[in-house]
């Protein structure tokens, strides 16, 4: 908790996060395979050109092109600017493309990507309500996974990098990681509190530290075997080809896998045995009390 309110009072403190271009709007240019890839050519050209206002992000594509990302321009600066960038780099006109980026479209896109996360969190609580026959467990799944939503947008806000569509993508692809591992640890749980009363004398919060212990070294070499190619994406994607589309998937979701493996032991398991301690330990356990009175008057429960 101590770690997500610093977070968030950093990213408050930067001014909120860092949208890319297709959030906010703007225009967009390229110059493709020039002499030098000194990004502070492009920086004295946009100031000369159109004023440091233009709140200018240059940026290294793929080793071999700068991408230069400004806020809206006119037609007429958009062409001129076009034309300076090719002469500053020595690339003929053609070479530099440029392209204009309006920002209902990312509004759009953000707002399907909320309904759509807000459907699936829903159809999830349902299901899991459904299979494990307590909407309880679905609480607590879902907590843990609001728990990897915020500590992945944190780390964007904190660290000032850029929101784009991939990082948006990577944070709803986190999901579905983090519920699997969630309900492997849950299934455990189920099973270690519905054996027979004469086969266990544990109370049920022992069940739910047991199935944590059970699925702890699976869920951490889980945990490691994905997040080994995501770091490999996002080195190839950072360091090798620039800033781009893969470096901005693979680092939500490494961050995002990272939480998971934690929520999923430390938040989503004891909240569930929070969520029950006011209930009998004979419903906790799944046993129906005339099974109690049976036992107790029969003296064992066959």
């Amino acid at each position: 908790m101590a770690i997500i309110l610093v977070a968030v009072a950093i990213t408050v403190l930067r001014g909120g996060f860092a949208f890319g271009i297709e959030f906010r709007g703007g225009s967009e240019f390229q110059v493709s395979n020039p002499a030098s890839t000194d990004t502070s050519i492009a920086e004295r050209t946009i100031t000369s050109e159109v004023g440091a206002a233009a709140a200018p992000k240059i940026s290294i594509v793929g080793g071999k092109s700068v991408r230069v990302q400004t806020d809206q321009l006119t037609a007429e600066e958009t062409d001129a600017l076009r034309v300076s960038l090719a002469d500053a780099y020595s690339v003929p006109v053609d070479k530099v493309t440029s392209s204009f980026i309006g920002a209902s479209w990312g509004s759009d896109i953000t707002s399907q990507a909320l309904r759509a996360l807000a459907i699936f969190l829903v159809l999830v609580s349902i299901v899991m309500a459904l299979y494990f026959r307590t909407w309880k467990m679905s609480v607590a799944a879902m907590v843990a996974v609001v728990h990897d939503l915020i500590i992945t947008a944190a780390v964007y806000g904190a660290f000032g990098l850029e929101v784009t569509p991939a990082a948006v993508i990577g944070l709803l692809t986190i999901l579905g990681y983090s519920l699997y591992d969630t309900v492997v640890v849950f299934d455990k749980i189920r099973e270690n509190t519905s054996v027979a009363y004469d086969e266990s004398k544990r109370s049920f919060a022992e069940s739910v530290n047991l199935a944590v212990n059970q699925t702890l070294v699976r869920s951490i070499n889980t945990s490691v075997v994905a997040a080994l190619p995501v770091s490999s994406i996002l080195f190839i994607g950072s360091i090798l080809l620039g800033a781009g589309t893969l470096r901005d998937i693979a680092l939500s979701l490494f961050v995002g896998i990272l939480c998971g493996a934690y929520s999923t032991m430390f938040i989503a398991a004891p909240l569930y045995a929070q969520l029950r301690e006011g209930e009998s330990e004979s419903v906790k356990q799944g046993r129906k009390e005339r099974t109690e009175i049976v036992r107790n008057a029969s003296g064992a429960v066959r």
